[in-house]
């Protein structure tokens, strides 16, 4: 992992600000917003960095939103993650450092593609497993395992969004750091570097709960996903360039 400098730091924890309090208030958006950013900030703090503070903004979320919960949907969400999330373990151990910034930059544009097409399915036991299944899949490799699942639940009322993804998360990123750490991905240094940025997370959660009905994110969301296309456009020029 490259040495990480102070300026780099101050970037990544104002990323994880701002991605923490969009979670906090729509239910997803760590992933979506802080990842790309955290990647343009460096790529060595993605994916494992990223994750292990989702990981951290999802059991505070849980804890503010378990009253909401339903479980039975999420279940299925999660027998899907488990899927992707295997799979993307194989993928990484075949991929190169240029090979992982090409398939980062592809994955991020697929969930930008998803998150803009308007598709709206239905919150069904099927579709909950198909988009646990790319969820948990793209969400290993980029840490952005958001849109799959959040176009299952668009159609659903605050609370229970809130309440169901980040169950649904906390499951995820818990099974995506288990595949990435015996593939080197997660280490001493992430953990380390998590020390440094997981501030971020708490601040950004913290204002979300002071915006979460003043905040409109109908509004934010171009901005979200032109950040995310800008990402993974700079990961695909990078990683073609440097083969």
């Amino acid at each position: 992992m490259e040495d990480i400098t102070l300026i780099q730091l101050i970037l990544a924890n104002l990323a994880l600000v701002a991605g923490s309090c969009l979670q906090g208030v729509a239910g997803y958006g760590i992933g979506t917003l802080s990842a790309p950013l955290l990647f343009l900030v460096s790529p060595s703090l993605v994916p494992g960095v990223a994750l292990l503070n989702a990981f951290v903004l999802n059991i505070l979320m849980l804890l503010r939103h378990h009253q909401s919960l339903s479980f039975r949907p999420v279940r299925y969400a999660i027998g899907g993650n488990i899927v992707g999330t295997a799979l993307a373990a194989i993928t990484l151990a075949f991929l190169t450092a240029q090979g992982f910034e090409l398939a980062f930059g592809v994955l991020i544009l697929l969930a930008v593609g998803m998150s803009v097409m308007g598709v709206k399915p239905s919150l069904s036991a099927r579709n909950s497993i198909l988009a646990g299944s790319a969820s948990g899949y793209m969400g290993t490799i980029t840490a952005v395992g958001g849109p799959p699942i959040a176009l299952i639940y668009q159609n659903e009322t605050g609370p229970l969004v809130r309440a169901n993804l980040s169950a649904f998360f906390l499951f995820a990123c818990l099974a995506s750091i288990a595949a990435l750490a015996p593939a080197g991905y997660i280490g001493t240094a992430e953990l380390k570097l998590l020390l440094l940025t997981c501030p971020g997370v708490f601040v950004g959660f913290w204002l979300s709960g002071h915006l979460v009905n003043r905040l409109p994110f109908s509004a934010l969301r171009p901005i979200i996903l032109s950040i995310a296309a800008l990402a993974g456009v700079a990961a695909v020029v990078n990683g073609v360039l440097t083969h």
